[in-house]
């Protein structure tokens, strides 16, 4: 095992120097990103996070609006879900745990995993409450315990819906509750052989008739073959009472977040695209989730853009894929979705806040932010804005990876923080900023 080490050293630097001459940084943000050739190496590019502590910095918010720390000394914090009464309730835990299919992988995973939280996950649901308003949470109880990797949240009614990474559970809920008030229920079990990716994203129809849980892929390119990749790489479509599912969408490689647009009902998800085939592909993207849509994984990428790793390939399936709507960049790692409101000032009122966790396979690095992505007409529109930054510093350290992010209906943006371990509270100034 010593060995190992060294070898991976040598390993990734031999990665790194094979690629240098593709760590140019082109416009892939937006409805038509630049896309390059692939170009593939021993291993992926690699800038792994450094982590350290925040100290006395902050992550940087835009003039007008301020940044605090509402909970911190979590286990690993993921997604969050605001309650009808204002608690806010966080998803802690670390899942997965697949075995290595090559000493590749097993290099790889040894060297993403510096750039993490030590911490063990804490495979539990903890509650935050401000009971007097003043954006301070200082009640703090644990929900709900001893669950499987949750991830996903949703509420409907009376009904607590947790998407742990191998089952849809259901708990019983009621207003002002601090702890659950019984083990809950499973809806139906989620696919969890392997679980390469484990995180389940988790949102619910308007109507709360059906619930929407988004399961990504066993594989880079179906690398452990096709048979491990049932009922993967697709959003379930779940009723909400009996458990019964079907696919609503296939071919999104890993769905890892969830939004239902205000006004339409239609569904949204952010979704990880494949690696190794260079720093600038493939980008990570923003869409819409048509029914029935087929959105290229594994045989193409943004639309038609074959991937000739994958065997046997499917024409017929590659001319039917979809194009997704909005480009995040490569390897930006997007692992939260929310919509905003008019409370967030006049700037930030139309469009989706993008938790983006950060590469570890690109070098430039990518992500590590919070960006905004503007909408008109119900559509994205215009490029990215910074939000929330800071948590990879110019002297390289690492101090946060955001995660989940959702919008309170007083106008704060909600993020959680799984490096530091921290949920942090973005308010606007009173009155709230105007557009510039």
């Amino acid at each position: 095992m010593r060995l190992l080490a060294p070898l991976a050293i040598a390993a990734a630097s031999i990665s790194l120097s094979a690629c240098g001459n593709t760590n140019s940084n082109p416009n892939q943000y937006g409805p038509s990103p630049t896309l390059p050739g692939p170009h593939r190496g021993l291993l992926p590019t690699m800038k792994i996070a450094n982590p350290s502590g925040w100290g006395d910095q902050r992550p940087q918010v835009p003039a007008g609006y301020t940044i605090s720390a509402i909970a911190t000394d979590l286990k690993i914090p993921r997604q969050m879900l605001v309650l009808p009464n204002g608690d806010i309730l966080v998803a802690e835990g670390r899942g997965g745990g697949e075995s290595k299919l090559t000493p590749k992988d097993f290099i790889a995973s040894k060297l993403k995993a510096q750039g993490t939280s030590p911490v063990k996950g804490g495979d539990r649901l903890t509650l935050l409450r401000d009971a007097d308003g003043d954006g301070t949470y200082e009640g703090r109880t644990v929900f709900a315990d001893k669950l499987n990797a949750p991830y996903g949240l949703a509420l409907v009614g009376n009904a607590l819906y947790v998407a742990d990474q191998d089952a849809l559970l259901r708990f019983d809920y009621r207003a002002g509750q601090t702890r659950a008030s019984g083990p809950p229920v499973v809806l139906t079990p989620l696919p969890s052989a392997v679980n390469h990716h484990w995180t389940k994203a988790l949102t619910a129809s308007p109507d709360g008739r059906f619930l929407y849980v988004g399961i990504g892929s066993n594989s880079n390119i179906t690398e452990r073959g096709m048979t491990v990749e049932t009922d993967r790489a697709m959003v379930w479509q779940v009723d909400a009472q009996t458990g019964a599912h079907r696919q609503f969408a296939t071919g999104l490689r890993n769905p890892t977040a969830l939004a239902i647009q205000p006004g339409t009902g239609q569904l949204w998800a952010v979704v990880n695209e494949r690696d190794e085939i260079g720093p600038n592909l493939v980008p990570d993207y923003l869409t819409s989730v048509r029914e029935g849509g087929f959105y290229g994984w594994p045989y193409s990428y943004w639309g038609q853009h074959v991937d000739d790793r994958v065997r046997p390939q499917n024409a017929a399936k590659v001319a039917s894929a979809i194009v997704p709507d909005y480009g995040l960049g490569s390897h930006v790692a997007a692992l939260g979705v929310a919509f905003s409101s008019p409370a967030m000032g006049a700037r930030f009122a139309d469009g989706v806040f993008v938790g983006e966790h950060g590469s570890w396979n690109r070098t430039p690095p990518s992500g590590y932010r919070v960006v905004f992505v503007p909408f008109s007409n119900g559509r994205p529109s215009g490029p990215p804005i910074d939000f929330v930054t800071n948590f990879m510093g110019k002297d390289g350290k690492t101090r946060g990876r955001p995660v989940g992010v959702t919008v309170d209906p007083k106008g704060a943006l909600i993020v959680a923080d799984d490096l530091s371990n921290t949920i942090w509270r973005v308010t606007p100034a009173s009155p709230a900023p105007t557009q510039r």
